[in-house]
């Protein structure tokens, strides 16, 4: 097989059976055409399809080593800077295309993907089988294009002991049984985004294991079609309200589902294990495989995205009414700026200082990226604060498309119109600074963004714990003792 088109991947996703509880209703198959997910599944389709376009396919996708077809360039291993160009360019592409509001595009995974079968020799260690199990894995996940998302941590429920204590042991997804042909995992895990309308479910380790006995049931890593029999997902209530695109045009388009994952016995065969019950592995898994750099290469590629729109929202914003020339309007868009070359600037290191790993792939800089991924998660907030402060109480006049075209429609245009645009034209601008900033779906993409990779604080600490201060510490003391 090669790069899915559109219409392929609805075929496939037409065929799952996921059990997904949503809104009261738990729903088994269809989920294509259901409410809360066909329009986001549509947008999904369209990636799909920008593979096959006379503009994207040389950017989006590369000669398989095996097959001789095309596939995603989200699955190149990198062996020379214009390799990292190319997957960075690539996934550029699909950023763009949703203004950099899809977190869990499959490049994101697929990137993890490539760094994790390159290193397959770190699983073997455990077992040879695990080694050949991810690396075969990879190359399924390539040649048939699948779709991956991922879970990662325990359910919330006494944040004071560690997810493997809470409810003793009962509640987090752990191993219950071993038999001849696989395992067996029962309990929950948080949060796998785009989980109804995925194709695989990757079950990664999250938090640090300690190595004890008690962790070993806690301690793996595999991957299992989405609609495996004892799988089902718990939607939160979608964000996705089946409006015109006019009066939601950021909802409508790129609301990803997001979904607590239960396990009700669910048997993982030993050929879609890639570590079990080996804590150390587990906690190596990311780091050690450079899988969290190529990861960050995706998110910091498609965050530069999301930030370039916010850029040209609030400065088409500033225009509308007439406002830029205001010093303090400049501070809020110059910082925009400064974020954006910013990111830009840490990708640009990141490659421009990229080494060989010990298994033969060209990894990005982490220093560069790990910076990125420490500061985005703050700096983003800011963006809906400016959004909200520019547009102040004319986001609260943004009538509907019904109005726009109904009996208020000359009030509209004598009223609401602004210093560039026509009256239904600053609505229809507003509608979408309003879907940035203020509506339900905007809150979801900040939340999102804050706690991406994780707590911050606990990710600011590790940041400290693993950078090397030790020259410079040197070089203060060596200017004492000159004092």
């Amino acid at each position: 097989m090669a790069a899915r088109t559109g219409k392929e991947y609805l075929e496939r996703l037409a065929a799952s059976r996921p059990t997904v509880h949503i809104q009261g209703e738990t729903v088994t198959g269809g989920i294509q055409d259901h409410p809360a997910f066909r329009n986001v599944v549509r947008t999904y389709a369209e990636l799909f399809d920008l593979q096959h376009s006379d503009e994207h396919k040389d950017v989006l996708t590369y000669t398989s080593p095996t097959s001789g077809e095309p596939v995603g360039t989200s699955f190149l291993t990198p062996k020379t800077p214009e390799d990292l160009v190319k997957r960075r360019k690539a996934v550029k592409v699909w950023a763009d295309h949703s203004n950099g509001m899809l977190g869990r595009t499959g490049d994101y995974m697929n990137s993890s993907l490539m760094a994790l079968a390159s290193a397959a020799d770190w699983f073997a260690q455990a077992n040879p089988a695990f080694g050949e199990n991810i690396r075969r894995y990879y190359e399924k996940v390539r040649e048939e294009d699948l779709l991956c998302t991922h879970t990662l941590i325990p359910p919330q429920v006494n944040r004071s002991v560690a997810g493997t204590q809470q409810a003793g042991g009962k509640l987090a997804a752990r191993i219950v049984k071993e038999d001849d042909n696989g395992v067996v995992i029962h309990g929950a895990r948080m949060l796998a985004t785009i989980a109804p309308f995925a194709d695989e479910m990757l079950v990664f380790p999250s938090t640090v294991l300690r190595g004890t006995p008690e962790d070993k049931p806690y301690s793996y890593a595999f991957a299992i079609p989405n609609d495996t029999p004892g799988l089902r997902y718990i939607a939160r209530e979608p964000l996705d309200y089946d409006r015109p695109r006019h009066d939601h045009p950021l909802g409508s388009r790129f609301e990803e589902s997001d979904c607590v994952v239960v396990f009700d016995n669910v048997h993982v065969p030993y050929e879609r294990c890639f570590a079990l019950g080996d804590a150390e592995l587990c906690n190596g898994f990311y780091s050690q495989t450079s899988s969290v750099v190529h990861m960050t290469h995706q998110v910091v590629t498609r965050t530069t995205a999301k930030t370039e729109y916010i850029l040209g929202l609030v400065s088409l914003l500033a225009e509308a009414i007439g406002i830029e020339q205001f010093q303090h309007v400049q501070e809020d868009i110059a910082e925009i700026i400064t974020t954006l070359e910013m990111l830009r600037a840490f990708l640009r290191a990141a490659e421009a200082d990229a080494e060989i790993n010990e298994y033969g792939v060209l990894t990005p800089a982490f220093a560069p990226l790990n910076a990125a991924r420490n500061l985005y998660p703050k700096l983003y907030q800011r963006f809906p604060q400016i959004l909200r402060k520019l547009g102040a109480s004319g986001l609260m006049a943004t009538p509907t498309e019904l109005d726009i075209e109904g009996p208020a429609a000359a009030d509209i245009e004598a009223y609401l119109q602004s210093a560039t645009l026509s009256g239904a034209e600053r609505v229809k601008l507003f509608r979408l600074v309003w879907d940035t900033c203020i509506s339900a779906f905007s809150s979801r993409q900040a939340l999102y963004e804050y706690y991406f990779f994780g707590d911050p604080v606990r990710m600011a600490g590790a940041y400290v714990k693993s950078y090397d201060r030790e020259p410079y510490k040197a070089r203060v003391q060596a200017f004492l003792d000159r004092a």
